[in-house]
């Protein structure tokens, strides 16, 4: 019976999300309520809900500040030079351009936002593309090839989605995946590189006039702008960025909080002007925080009256023992497909659980089914999915039209997702 309730909340929570008919916080915490009242656990839920907040609690906080810190680098034009440079470097090759754009998208893309990446990419390389004669279609892909990649990172939304998802250690999460991430940028270049050759064969070397302006941001934007601290936001960012990855030096939560507060008294001394960034850069860090709370409460309710357990022992019925080896590989492969079907928060907190909790019945440990899901859901995926906003702008900011950039991007992300699998089973971030 508890399988059956199980499901009951899988699927209205899909079908609430998916429909529109509730947002995902409202659906994430009323359904779990609803259906555990109604299978009889009314008076254990309060109990069950703040075990499940207090397993993500330090991914919220590690999310929070990593968002605020990168808002406020970004803020600060740390990636201003570094994008400059790359465009002049682009001259009128086809082929350094596109190689150059899909740098910047990586780089524009370590605060973890798609629209801020699309806001900054786009609108720096599409005079250059036009200026060429560059389908502006390539354009497209290629920021969505990196964007999509970068966004595996710990604070990008994928990744904290599955460890908040299936409580996992941050760490033990995304360290060993790290080297078929690489070699997913490596191929992104690689790809970016491939276009370039075809452009530069179909159009040939043009020249970009010295009259070509590079203009990132407004006038508001430029007063933030510290030129003279570039490299100090450049070596407190590595800084950040290596104690994350090692695990050990500072807690997760901490690092963040720490980076942000040296970057804002450093860059912005006065009170007045710390309040305004964080306010400024909150907007986004309290939306997602409220969803990975929220989420916290979903699993939380799931988990504690063995509803995730009941669902796998079911499916595991129905699944051949054999098969239950290959369950990370399938869900690798299937990951970026996926991302056109499911939205994150659907995937990430109604999918995801049971199929990990499927795969510890079979003897796969549930850490390396996470792994294989974010190689493509939502990552390498989320640029080419109707189902994310950041995706319209993307389009919408290149004037191309959705289903061309579909056609034209999906045989490279996905391309882009298999490299990262194959390297992730060599390096035994899953087994095959």
């Amino acid at each position: 019976m508890l399988s059956f309730w199980g499901f009951c909340i899988i699927l209205a929570l899909l079908a609430l999300i998916m429909t529109k008919r509730a947002s995902v916080i409202v659906a994430l915490v009323a359904v779990p309520m609803i259906f555990g009242a109604l299978a009889g656990f009314g008076p254990k839920l309060g109990a069950f809900a703040f075990d499940g907040i207090k397993s993500v609690a330090p991914v919220g906080v590690m999310l929070t500040f990593a968002i605020l810190y990168f808002g406020v680098m970004n803020d600060t034009g740390m990636f201003d030079p570094a994008i400059k440079r790359i465009i002049k470097y682009g001259g009128g090759d086809p082929v350094k351009v596109a190689v150059g754009t899909a740098i910047i998208a990586m780089l524009a893309h370590l605060d973890g936002s798609g629209a801020s990446t699309f806001l900054i990419a786009v609108p720096a390389m599409l005079p250059i593309y036009d200026k060429l004669g560059m389908d502006r279609k390539v354009l497209t892909c290629i920021v969505a090839m990196g964007a999509g990649t970068m966004n595996m990172l710990p604070w990008g939304g994928p990744t904290l989605r599955a460890a908040s998802s299936l409580h996992l250690n941050m760490t033990e999460l995304f360290n060993p995946v790290i080297p078929a991430q690489i070699a997913g940028l490596i191929a992104v270049l690689f790809f970016s590189y491939w276009l370039g050759r075809k452009e530069r064969d179909r159009i040939g070397v043009g020249h970009v006039g010295d009259d070509l302006q590079v203009s990132i941001g407004d006038e508001a934007a430029a007063k933030l702008k510290r030129p003279h601290l570039v490299w100090f936001n450049v070596l407190l960012t590595i800084v950040a960025i290596v104690a994350l990855v090692q695990g050990k030096l500072i807690p997760l939560p901490v690092v963040f909080m720490l980076a942000l507060v040296i970057a804002l008294v450093v860059n912005y001394p006065e009170v007045k002007m710390q309040q305004e960034r964080i306010v400024a850069q909150g907007k986004s860090a309290v939306f997602m925080i409220a969803i990975i709370f929220a989420a916290g409460i979903f699993t939380g309710i799931l988990t504690k009256s063995g509803m995730i357990k009941a669902m796998a022992s079911t499916m595991v019925s129905f699944v051949p023992q054999s098969f239950g080896g290959h369950l990370p590989i399938f869900t690798a492969i299937t990951s970026m497909p996926a991302s056109l079907l499911f939205d994150p928060d659907s995937y990430y907190f109604g999918i995801l659980p049971v199929l990990a909790t499927a795969a510890e019945a079979m003897g796969v440990a549930k850490i390396e089914v996470a792994r294989a899901a974010i190689l493509g859901q939502m990552t390498t995926g989320f640029p080419v999915s109707p189902l994310t906003a950041s995706t319209f702008l993307l389009v919408g900011l290149a004037s191309v039209d959705l289903g061309e950039h579909q056609k034209f991007t999906i045989p490279y992300v996905f391309a882009t997702t298999i490299v990262m699998t194959i390297v992730a089973v060599v390096t035994g971030a899953f087994r095959f």
